[in-house]
């Protein structure tokens, strides 16, 4: 797996590797990740370029929201344990 970008972000860190014909795509916040995968026949040619075009605002509003919810849900697991 080979780093082919990193793209600048205020509330996550945005990596994008190379892996087998696909892309994949992660966020990482603290100690929470997320990633997606995209093969490279899915995109119409534009590699890196393509991908990060999909990262709109919307997508990375919801992966922020995603992120509220990971920390909420595992404080709440974690919080059973006690």
């Amino acid at each position: 797996m080979r780093i082919v970008a990193e793209l600048p972000h205020p509330n996550f860190k945005i990596t994008l590797f190379s892996m087998n014909q696909k892309y994949i795509v992660k966020f990482e916040q603290g100690q929470l990740e997320q990633s997606y995968k995209l093969a490279e026949l899915d995109l119409m040619g534009g590699g890196a370029n393509e991908v990060f075009q999909m990262l709109d605002e919307e997508f990375l509003n919801t992966v922020t929201e995603r992120f509220k919810t990971m920390r909420s849900d595992f404080s709440a697991a974690y919080q059973r344990k006690q």
